[in-house]
């Protein structure tokens, strides 16, 4: 049973307290073992039992890969869809039904590579959808290939002299459609995740979540200079100085180039504020830029951009409204004919 709420901008809310395991389906879960996709699994199931969403509006849709298989596990709506198209079917359900609340879940090789284009698009249209890519930087249900996020040099059994190309950096290329909220996490900082999940369930427009998650059969160990206290971790919490673990180091404006630099500080007020609501994404941007995506040996994680924009599914309901169907029908007529004519 749910009730009409305005709390995850009118999508209904359970009348019932739900626990976490209310979002735990029966299917066997079957991920390798220390798969990281447990600790997503088990932090998205109670994000939405802390957000109150009602099961019966919530819908996940996924596309191929080892992440794809996250909607067997939710005991919510789900489709298990095409490799690369899951945002064209959310984006599809988010128009027809703004009563759901509409979560993608995708990989770094499923959401950057085939799905590419239908993943900039739903950015830079902002979409009312919550997108999880899940990268851990190789193909892992194909057996182990280069994946788009891979390392220059990574070697595997389809590229044994090492990949040539250069990698994406899902943060920036999600900055750089206009995405409305970027962030990243990783699988292993549970209070970050789930705070993150949080911030982009409620957010209205396009939510694009980026998790470093370890393959341990594939590409093991492939974030572990991040973990804990991690020196290479950047934390952004809007409103603060952007400060590495350490509180000693952080990121300053090179006063000769202009640019983001990361530097030795004599005080914190040295470090620039970060500002996850500036209407300008060029900071986000830059602080995206700092990622090392070869070696990580610096990584930002956190809310880069949080702002509101105009919503696509809901300009293109407002659309649909405003004219009745004879004033469509003129507005289309007129078009036809026009006021220009050629004599040939």
């Amino acid at each position: 049973m749910s009730e009409q709420t305005s709390g995850l901008a009118g999508v209904p809310l359970s009348l019932t307290p739900l626990a976490r395991k209310d979002f735990a389906s029966e299917a066997e879960v079957r991920w390798c073992p220390g798969c990281g996709d447990y600790a997503i699994l088990s932090i998205v199931q109670q994000a939405m039992a802390e957000l109150g969403i009602a099961r019966e509006n919530t819908v996940i849709v996924s596309g191929i890969g080892c992440s794809s298989r996250f909607p067997y596990y939710m005991d919510t709506y789900g489709i298990h869809s095409l490799h690369g198209r899951a945002p064209t079917l959310a984006t599809g359900i988010a128009l027809a039904r703004p009563d759901l609340s509409v979560w993608v879940v995708t990989g770094d090789g499923d959401g950057l590579s085939i799905g590419g284009n239908h993943l900039i698009h739903a950015l830079r249209r902002n979409v009312n959808l919550t997108i999880l890519l899940f990268n851990n930087r190789i193909y892992s249900l194909t057996k182990g290939q280069p994946s788009p996020t891979s390392e220059q040099g990574k070697v595997t059994k389809t590229s044994p002299a090492g990949s040539l190309d250069a990698p994406f950096d899902p943060m920036q290329l999600a900055l750089g459609a206009g995405a409305t909220f970027a962030a990243r996490a990783l699988d292993s900082d549970r209070v970050l995740l789930a705070e993150v999940l949080e911030a982009a369930a409620r957010h209205r427009g396009a939510a694009f979540v980026e998790i470093y998650q370890n393959c341990p059969i594939f590409n093991d160990g492939a974030f572990d200079a991040l973990k804990g206290k991690s020196p290479a971790l950047l934390r952004l919490r809007h409103g603060e100085p952007v400060l590495f673990a350490d509180g000693v180091r952080g990121v300053r404006r090179d006063p000769a180039s202009g640019r983001l630099c990361p530097a030795q500080l004599t005080d914190p007020s040295e470090a620039i504020v970060h500002d996850a609501h500036d209407p300008d994404p060029s900071q986000a941007f830059a602080l995206a830029r700092l990622t090392d995506t070869a070696g990580l040996s610096l990584a930002p994680v956190g809310i880069f951009r949080s702002v509101e924009a105009p919503v696509f599914d809901d300009e293109a309901r407002a659309q649909v409204r405003m004219p009745t169907a004879s004033e469509r029908l003129a507005r289309l007529q007129e078009r036809v004919t026009g006021t220009d004519t050629w004599t040939v």
